[in-house]
């Protein structure tokens, strides 16, 4: 997936559940045709009830040919860094590089012990979350054969994938997390659906860009992608937030003002849909924005 700072993205989150397989498929194939930029997928393998998230990006990627596709976020604790690096370079080669890395240190540890996993303390998670760029890196895009020696992780002699490594994405929470974030990742996924004017994001991202600037990188190269709830209605809303300011919903008019002023005045890179009208978030609300953005962007520029 092209990862240029000035070019926002457009998503749609899908349901994973076995239940609904079909239907998904068909969104994702209207989000492909409508000229979404992204679908994403959760990753909850310890569930019977939900799909398991890399193969249904397989099937994804295979019946699209235009979005890319990402686990909003993979469950690295279950999904160790040198296998998860095979995964996405193959899913990379297999569609053009349509494939994004959602990357978390992991939450469900109770879910995950379920399946043999070790159970991590918070900070040794931490440690393999930032070990994890680091392997996936290094067994992407050639070269001579890697050897790793972490704390968690041990490479010998591994060839590389030919594959550039995807953009890495992460769903960090915690400031140890998201201080790896502001030393490892290219893009922020702020969590439970935190949105621009939420006190999460006002904590949150500074630490961010205080984390990338003390290893010499310009935090602007972390770009923010909001996971945003929220109805879409016939008529405008007489509110658009709730009495503690999170984001509900509104018409697409309201909607598009609401999006282009997180891009101008707030630096949002992009936001992924989760809701009941895709089709038009697809064809009313993202178009909407993209034109007012670049409209914007036009007469600010001269």
């Amino acid at each position: 997936m092209r990862d240029s700072r000035d070019e926002l993205v457009f998503g749609l989150g899908l349901s994973s559940a076995v239940r609904t397989a079909a239907a998904m498929l068909e969104q994702a194939g209207r989000a492909d045709r409508d000229g979404l930029d992204m679908v994403s997928v959760s990753d909850h393998p310890y569930y019977a009830d939900r799909l398991d998230a890399y193969a249904t990006l397989g099937v994804l990627l295979g019946r699209t040919r235009r979005v890319s596709a990402f686990a909003n976020v993979s469950s690295l604790p279950v999904r160790p860094a040198p296998l998860l690096a095979r995964t996405v370079s193959s899913l990379s080669e297999l569609s053009q590089g349509r494939v994004v890395l959602g990357l978390g240190a992991g939450g469900l540890w109770d879910e995950a012990a379920r399946m043999g996993v070790e159970r991590l303390t918070p900070g040794q998670a931490v440690r393999a979350f930032e070990e994890a760029f680091q392997v996936v890196r290094a067994l992407s895009g050639g070269g001579g054969p890697v050897t790793f020696e972490g704390e968690f992780y041990q490479v010998r002699g591994l060839e590389p994938a030919a594959a550039p490594a995807p953009p890495i994405w992460t769903g960090s929470n915690g400031p140890r997390s998201l201080a790896v974030t502001g030393r490892r990742a290219d893009g922020w996924i702020p969590g439970h659906a935190a949105d621009w004017l939420s006190e999460r994001y006002r904590w949150s991202r500074p630490i961010i860009d205080e984390a990338a600037a003390a290893v010499g990188r310009d935090p602007s190269e972390i770009r923010t992608i909001y996971n945003l709830p929220g109805r879409i209605t016939d008529r405008p809303l007489a509110a658009t937030r709730d009495a503690e300011g999170r984001w509900i919903g509104g018409s697409p008019a309201q909607w598009a003002e609401e999006l282009t002023g997180a891009v101008l005045e707030h630096g949002a890179a992009g936001f992924t849909y989760f809701g009941d009208e895709p089709d038009a978030w697809a064809r009313e609300v993202v178009p909407a924005v993209r034109e007012a953005v670049a409209a914007a962007r036009s007469a600010a520029s001269g």
